[in-house]
Parts: structure tokens; sequence; C-alpha cells
């Protein structure tokens, strides 16, 4: 038995699908324990009363509104009976303080929020008495409102508040408790002309900007077509698409900006509407010609891979015949971290508002955690990176588990009904423990990362330069450190799916197997990965297109910098998320092809496991070798049963 568990025969036999045990259990009982940690901050906190302080809300006195209070020591007035006050009130709901995220005026609790302008104290008085709605502090008799300090009354005048109030807190209606910000950002503005066009240009194209989303969304469900069912020229349809509308696209670009330019030299008038979309033309016009001539290199230099690539793409469009609901899987995932998010930002706010009464500098009443339970917060940001890691890895194993079962089935009518059922099945019957640790690791890297960042952004101006630099090197590090360690375990969870073994025995074979088939991996992978980019980049490249001339007949009074950006971006969002899983596809196929290579030679009792497509490629691969000098034994054929693969 070696470190982690590994174990150290590496000639053990592979044994697709034949065997299936509990991995890292251990592993498991960790992140249950964990798990219950989280749910235990949880119930202390809402033990503490902080989510009914969260819901109800509490006065500067630390008196819960809408109950009964118990006395808080050294806080006179404390311990009221607020039954009848449900709503929270701010003397000053502008007084905010914008980087701590609070409120901070007086705050008390009242039978009624205003539902009128109240401009006066008078106003105040009468409002009292008619309603029982006291809006001056305790300390005031209502007979004294029209001659109490400022302090201790409402600041003047004081807003109708919403019908509905939140969380029972009185909110001013309209703009008024906003006016200060309002009054900031507009100032920001008048400033800024440039930003005051493209937010113009963003308000006046929403329709086009919306419209052009959705076309996104139904080119990526066309191209999960396309791959399906034209498989074997997809890549040259994908290639010559991207280089049609890279050099059409730049070709455009490089005249609107002609057209541009002349105009505004023919104009007489300044235009400074003009003059920003003829700036945007021309680094638009840049980028596009560099990016064209990028992808024209890399295309010259896969050209001579694209049959390996076709056979392989052929098999991943059989396996979404068989499992439909693989596109699907990504949705799945995006519920439970959904779900999952709120549950943790939920907790959030009522960590920030369990503890004990205390003090602050302003003399107000609020609730803290002292001691170690101060540091709870810390324990909650792990949880939320582990959690979340662990879903996505769960999406991974459950995807791997399905592909790996398709494979590795000879007759596909033997497949199980629901194979994605199946693979979840198992996912938390034998691997939740391999996950845990897989997305643990994962954590480890991802937490010092984001530590770095943070301490950058806070030191940004105030570091010299040979710390700024290490700083970014530390980060890059760890983020190509990260990536990689991804990669290796999304690699490491198809072996444990093939062989049901341990995370680090799992990990040791599947980079084993990627170290000997190095140029295989390159090959296989790498193009796949090009190809599902290409179709990313043509989904992205046919929007913006698009985006450009409908937006082009807004040019005289608006600057369509930020709409064009935000269209393509979320083209690009898109795409990813319904080709993200057709890689990992194309990636279980390779290490699965890879195994199935190296542990079988077609003789009885060594079948491959292989589809016939990429039987074929590697038997013409073998005979090129073999006619160049290279050698290599032809591949025999499969086994009976294995042509309905």
């Amino acid at each position: 038995m070696g470190c982690c568990g590994c174990e150290e025969d590496s000639t053990r036999q592979w044994k697709p699908l034949e065997q299936r045990s509990c991995t890292d259990v251990l592993w498991l009982v960790i992140i249950i324990l964990f798990s219950i940690g989280m749910v235990v901050i949880c119930g202390f906190a809402i033990a503490s009363g902080a989510a009914l302080r969260l819901i109800s809300g509490y006065d500067t006195y630390g008196n819960i509104c809408g109950q009964k209070n118990t006395k808080v020591e050294g806080e006179k007035w404390s311990g009221l009976d607020h039954t009848h006050n449900k709503y929270v009130f701010f003397l000053d709901p502008c007084d905010m303080d914008t980087t701590a995220f609070r409120i901070k005026s007086k705050a008390l609790c009242v039978a009624k929020c205003p539902y009128t302008d109240l401009n006066t104290l008078r106003e105040i008085y009468n409002f009292a008495k008619e309603n029982g709605s006291k809006l001056c502090d305790y300390s005031v008799d209502v007979e004294k409102y029209t001659s109490a300090g400022q302090n201790l009354c409402p600041k003047l005048p004081v807003k109708s508040s919403k019908p509905i109030p939140y969380f029972h807190r009185c909110i001013p209606d309209g703009t008024g408790c906003l006016e200060k910000f309002i009054k900031a950002l507009t100032n920001f503005i008048s400033d800024n002309s440039i930003l005051q066009r493209v937010i113009t240009g963003v308000m006046t194209s929403k329709e086009i900007i919306v419209g052009l989303c959705f076309l996104s969304l139904a080119l990526s469900m066309l191209l999960m077509v396309v791959i399906r069912y034209i498989s074997r020229v997809l890549v040259w349809i994908l290639a010559i698409l991207t280089i049609l509308c890279s050099i059409g696209g730049t070709a455009v670009l490089w005249w609107l900006y002609a057209t541009e330019k002349a105009a505004k030299d023919k104009s007489v008038i300044e235009n400074n509407v003009a003059e920003d979309n003829v700036k945007a033309l021309l680094v638009y016009a840049i980028v596009a010609t560099v990016v064209t001539v990028i992808l024209l290199l890399l295309m010259l230099i896969m050209r001579k891979r694209v049959a390996l690539t076709i056979a392989l793409f052929h098999v991943a469009g059989k396996v979404f015949v068989a499992m439909p609901l693989l596109v699907l899987q990504p949705l799945w995932t995006f519920i439970a971290l959904a779900l999952f998010w709120v549950y943790w930002v939920a907790v959030l706010l009522l960590l920030g508002t369990a503890g004990y009464p205390s003090k602050n500098t302003d003399g107000n009443v609020e609730f803290r955690m002292s001691g170690p339970l101060q540091y709870t917060w810390i324990y909650h940001l792990v949880g939320l990176i582990w959690i979340s890691e662990f879903i996505l890895a769960c999406q991974q194993m459950t995807v791997a588990g399905a592909v790996v079962t398709y494979y590795f089935t000879r007759i596909k009518s033997d497949l199980p009904a629901t194979p994605i059922l199946s693979s979840i099945c198992r996912l938390i019957k034998y691997h939740l423990g391999t996950v845990a640790k897989g997305s643990f690791i994962i954590t480890l890297v991802k937490i010092p990362r984001l530590i770095l960042m943070y301490v950058h952004n806070q030191l940004k101006g105030k570091e010299n330069a040979v710390a700024k630099c290490m700083l970014k090197a530390c980060i890059c590090c760890l983020w190509c450190l990260e990536k990689c360690l991804t990669y290796l375990n999304r690699n490491a969870y198809v072996a444990t799916a093939i062989n049901s073994t341990s995370f680090c025995t799992s990990a040791r074979d599947a980079l084993l197997i990627l170290v000997e088939n190095a140029l295989k991996v390159a090959a296989i992978n790498t193009v796949g990965d090009f190809v599902l980019f290409l179709g990313k980049v043509l989904i992205v490249l046919i929007t913006g297109f698009i985006g450009i001339l409908l937006l082009n007949h807004q040019r005289d009074y608006t600057v369509w910098v930020l709409p064009l950006i935000i269209v393509c971006l979320f083209a690009f969002f898109v795409s990813h998320c319904f080709l993200s899983t057709y890689e990992m596809v194309v990636d279980v196929l390779f290490l699965c092809f890879a195994v199935d290579s190296k542990n079988n030679d077609g003789s009885p009792g060594h079948e491959y496991y292989m589809d016939k497509s990429l039987m074929e490629f590697m038997d013409n691969s073998r005979k090129a070798m073999r006619s160049a000098g290279g050698g290599g034994a032809e591949m025999k054929p499969m086994a009976s049963g294995a042509e309905n693969v």
C-alpha cells in the first residue's frame, strides 16, 4: 500500500465494469462531517435568534420587533414589549455605510410605516396620534414631538414607505433614500460623456441585445444536432465556416471603419458619437484581423489530424443518441449549485445577525459573535468552495460513468434503460468519497489563489514593483496548477468509473496512460477540444456579425461598443454550456480508447471494445506507419457482437 492509499502493484489488470467497490470511504466520512458542521453553524445562527432578527428586524437598543424582549445589560431602553410594533423604522435611512453595507441611522420598532410624506414635526405628531405609531425615539413623549431635538426624531421630510415593507423594514418609496447615490452617479456620468453614450447605447439597443441572445441559444442547440447527424463532415464544415466568417467579419469591420471615417472627415460639425464609433471600429477591426490570422495558422497546423477527430466525433455522436439526457446534465448541475448558493447566502445573512448583544462605536446595540465563533464565516467560505467543486465533480463522474458504460458494453442492446441514472446510482453507492477527495484538492489550490488575489487588490497602488510581480507570478502559477489538477482529476474520475479504484490510484493510472500515449493525447484531446472551440467561435462570430449589421443602423446616436460585447459574451457562455458536456464526452472516450488499446490486442479473449470507426482509423494509421518503415501490426477484428458498437 503506497501513499494516500495508492497500490504499489503497477501490473494490476484493468477489468472495466467487472468489479465495483466503495472508494475513499474516509473522505466520504470527512465531507459528511464537514457538511454536518455547516448545518450546525446554520442551526446555531437560528438558535441564537439570528433568523428572527433577520426577518423581523431589531432596533438600536437590541429589541426584536413584533415580540416581547429580554433586557440587555447596560441598555435602558432594551427589554421592551414590541408585540404590536412589527416594523423597523430608520430616522435617517440615507445615512449609509457603503463599506460595511449597513444603515448607520438609529432604528426604532413602530406599529405602522408612514404611508404619506411627513414634512414637519407637527405631521409626525398627528401621525402618532392617529395611528399609534411613534416615529421619534422611545425617550420622547408623544406630546413633546413638536419640540423634540433633531437627533431624536426622523430627519425631515419623511418619505412615505412602500405598501409592503421588505422584511418588516420601512423602505421609503420611490428614489428617496437613493438620492445621494443617484446624485453621485449622475455627477460621474456627467463628467464622463463616453460612459453616458455607452449606457444610452445599451438602453436603446436592449431589444436587439435580447433577440441576439436568443439567437445564440438557438444556434447552440442547432450545433448539437449538427454534431450528431453530420459528424463525418462536421470538422470541415466548421473549419470552412469559421474561416469564411472570420475573413468576412474582418472585411466588414474594415469597410465600416473606412465608411465611418470618410463620413466623419466630410462632416463639418463635431460629433462625439461618430468619433467614438470610428475609434471602436478601428479597435474591432484590428482585433478581428489578429484573431483571423491566428485561426488560419491553427487550421493549417491541425489539418493533418482531421481524420482522427472525425472518428472520435462519430463515436461521440453515437453516445448522445444512446444517452440524450447527457445534454441536460449541465442543467441539473446548475440547479443544484443554485440551490446550494441560495442556502449559503441565507446562512451568511444569518451569521451577520447572530451572536450576543454589544454596543458599537456609535452606541447602538449590535449582535456579534465572540471567541472562536467569530471565525465561523471562514469555515462557511471554505464550504462554499468545496461543496461547489464537489457538485461539479459529481457531474464529471456522472458523465464519465455513463460514457464508460457505453464504451465497455460490447452489445449496445445490453445497455441499462437509463445509463445516466445508473451512473448516478453508482456514484452515490460507491464513489462519493473519491469525488470528495478530488474536489478538496482543487479547493486547497483555489483558496490560496483567492487569498493572494484579495491581498493584491487590497495593496493595489501600495506595493513596490518587485512585490507586485511576485504576487502576480504566484497567482498565475496557482491558476495553472489548478487547471492541471482539474484536468487530472477529470481523468482520475474516468479511471475510477472504469476500474473502481481509489482517487490516488486512479490519478496515478490516468497519469501513466496520459504519459504513455502523449502523442495520441495531443491528437485526440487537443483536436477534439479545438473543434469544439471552433464551434463556440462560430456561434460568437455569427451572433456578432448579425449584431454589427443590426446595431450599425443606430450608429448616428449611440455607441454600440458595450451592446456588442454583451451579446458576444452571452453567445460564448451559452455555447460553452452546451458544448462543455460534449467536450467531457470526448475526453472520456479518449481515455477509454487508450485503456482499450493498451490492454487488448484483438486476440480471442482480448477483443477490442472500441467503435469500428476508431478501429479503422487505428488500422489505417498502423498501415501508414508500416509502409513508412515504422512497423506495427495490423489490428485484428473485434469479436462477434462488437459490430453492434
